[in-house]
């Protein structure tokens, strides 16, 4: 999914900062390490470590909910690419499910708001919901360009979706 959005978008660059949330079990972190090569630096963030390394990586085993910026970002001044493929545990409760994933989205882009320098760019997976439209307004005050994409990888049925924001605007 990451691929396509990239050969889409080109949002990954050499030498970048890449933040991805809910980077478990680790492939969109091993495609962006293989794009911003060893002068880039990697940080990912889930609940459980991974069971992969990914050399140059630092990786925080923690909360989306209870972690703060300030950790995430370490010594850096910030990012230059925020990812977020993070899902709810779904309950097969569909408004349930859009519901968290609602959270889970929004909670991202808040910490993509705080972490992404000026030009940086989000990509966020939003489950299709009834607050879908107000996030995604939200992303377009915040960022020069925003689309709405679905790639080949997700399933045809899945109500997900990836907003991918780029251009942060200078706060």
């Amino acid at each position: 999914k990451l691929t396509e959005i990239q050969e889409h978008y080109q949002l990954l660059k050499t030498g970048q900062r890449v933040l991805d949330l809910g980077c478990r079990p680790g492939s969109w972190l091993q495609y962006a390490a293989g794009i911003v090569g060893p002068r880039g630096t990697l940080v990912g963030l889930d609940r459980e470590p991974l069971d992969i390394t990914i050399p140059g990586a630092r990786i925080v085993v923690g909360d989306v909910f209870a972690i703060s910026a300030d950790e995430l970002r370490g010594n850096l001044g910030g990012f230059d690419v925020v990812l977020s493929d993070m899902a709810p545990d779904t309950s097969g409760i569909r408004s349930m499910d859009q519901a968290r994933s609602e959270t889970l989205f929004e909670r991202a882009l808040e910490l993509a708001e705080t972490l992404l320098s000026p030009g940086g760019s989000f990509v966020g997976k939003l489950f299709q919901g009834p607050g879908f439209q107000t996030l995604v307004k939200r992303c377009r005050g915040g960022f020069e360009k925003v689309a709405i994409m679905k790639p080949k990888g997700s399933r045809r049925e899945s109500i997900e979706q990836y907003v991918v924001a780029v251009g942060r605007e200078r706060r």
